[in-house]
């Protein structure tokens, strides 16, 4: 209360339920038990594996979300999003100016900007939090997916930081990547989740609370992804796992680059005989993560952008190990993977390069993955190029086109070459695997030969 006893219209945070505490949790027990009817069978298969994630009171209880305005959170120190001159104007800078008042204006001045990725430190002034940490997020463009991903954990990384070292008790986080600069929410909010909750079990012994501020939109973004980070059981530590996205980053929560898996590899799908056997023997003793990488990742990555600007996504169908993996499970990745990708238009690049027996996906199988996915897969998908065909291959694609997927035929373009592919993908849009490059050039190489020539 002030002196005229009108109540402050700041907020305590300690007077805030934390996320085991929330009057969301029961909503969440009933989801779970609808979940757990739903996909008994796949959470029986999980029950065996560890989640990178697990179920941790004290943690949970470190974690507060907030609907309301971060500006008005009374706590050590909280978050301010801006630009790279500290000038910008958002709702979340805006209201933080407006409350802490003139003097902050000119202390920004002395920053001298901030670099994106970085965080800097002034005084609260008249606000209730003593301090606020200024950080600059990426501009996100698809092309440059990867870079953005970087620069936005280490936002978070570099905030946490901060705290940790000014001996903080408590940080009212705002969501860093804002509208103006285009990060889509739901990624922004995967990374924004993970680095926090890997800062705090690495590093976060004396940090007491971490509130999460969002706004109306960003708050039902929030509560879906955070049984996934945060979860408030040991059953709904399970059933977060197929739920989680194949990159969850290191185990500083920095993100990883499952694309290039491929070009890591030294002789990439060569999963046959003796190499099957370790690989399955590999899959039953490693992380969820790395089971995620290796049945999905593997063989199915995003790439760049084709000439028309719509989302590259590569298949590689000699790294599909049909015959070790559970193929019900990679369906569910594979549509995780993709949901918010076909959002907007995008195209295929399947790479039937070498493909063996072993690796051939049955046409079962693809009919029940056009039957299940939603609308927008179909939809949205502009093209997809078949590289490499074999004549058997031509013949099958053409069946399945005609009978039993509709309106797919026309949007199938079997591509003979790389050369043909690069009129429609530019060479540095579209990671190709090593031995498909090896292939190409020499089953072409009489073509190259005469394209360097200038014939």
């Amino acid at each position: 209360m002030d002196p005229l006893g009108a109540r402050s219209q700041f907020v305590e945070v300690q007077n805030l339920p934390t996320w085991d505490q929330s009057q969301g949790v029961q909503d969440e027990v009933d989801g779970e038990n609808q979940l757990t009817e739903e996909d008994d069978q796949l959470t029986n298969q999980l029950n065996s594996l560890e989640s990178p994630f697990l179920f941790r009171q004290d943690i949970n209880s470190k974690i507060v979300l907030f609907n309301g305005d971060v500006a008005l959170l009374n706590c050590t120190a909280i978050i301010s999003t801006s630009n790279e001159t500290l000038t910008d104007k958002n709702p979340v800078s805006d209201s933080i100016h407006r409350y802490a008042g003139p003097e902050l204006r000119d202390e920004l001045l002395k920053l001298k900007g901030c670099r994106t990725g970085e965080a800097k430190m002034t005084e609260g002034f008249n606000l209730a939090a003593r301090f606020i940490i200024h950080t600059v997020g990426p501009k996100y463009k698809a092309k440059y997916r990867t870079a953005a991903e970087s620069s936005l954990y280490s936002c978070y990384r570099n905030i946490m930081q901060l705290a940790k070292e000014h001996a903080m008790a408590s940080v009212g986080l705002c969501v860093v990547s804002t509208v103006k600069r285009a990060y889509p929410l739901e990624d922004a909010t995967h990374i924004a989740l993970r680095t926090v909750r890997r800062f705090l079990e690495n590093h976060g012994e004396n940090i007491e609370t971490v509130v999460f501020a969002v706004s109306d939109v960003e708050e039902p973004v929030y509560r879906k992804l955070m049984p996934l980070y945060y979860p408030c059981s040991k059953k709904e530590e399970k059933i977060s796992l197929p739920l989680l996205p194949a990159d969850i980053g290191n185990t500083e929560g920095e993100p990883v680059v499952p694309e290039r898996q491929i070009r890591i590899a030294e002789k990439p799908g060569n999963l046959e005989g003796e190499n099957d056997k370790q690989l399955a023997l590999g899959c039953e003793k490693t992380s969820f993560h790395n089971i995620v990488l290796s049945q999905c990742n593997f063989f199915l990555s995003f790439s760049g952008v084709d000439l028309c600007g719509r989302t590259v996504m590569v298949v590689v169908g000699r790294n599909i190990p049909v015959t070790i993996i559970d193929m019900e499970k990679a369906l569910l990745y594979f549509i995780h993977v993709m949901d918010h990708i076909t959002v907007k238009e995008y195209v295929m690049v399947y790479f039937h390069t070498l493909t063996g027996e072993h690796n051939h996906l049955d046409t079962d199988f693809l009919k029940k993955l056009s039957d299940i996915v939603d609308a927008k897969f179909k939809k949205n998908l502009r093209a997809f190029y078949f590289v490499h065909p074999t004549f058997r291959t031509k013949v099958s694609t053409w069946f399945f086109t005609t009978f039993s997927v509709s309106g797919l035929k026309e949007k199938v373009h079997h591509i003979e070459n790389l050369q043909q592919l690069f009129t429609c993908i530019l060479p540095e849009q579209i990671d190709i695997p090593p031995f498909v490059l090896e292939y190409d050039t020499r089953v072409n190489s009489l073509y190259y030969t005469a394209q360097s020539s200038g014939l």
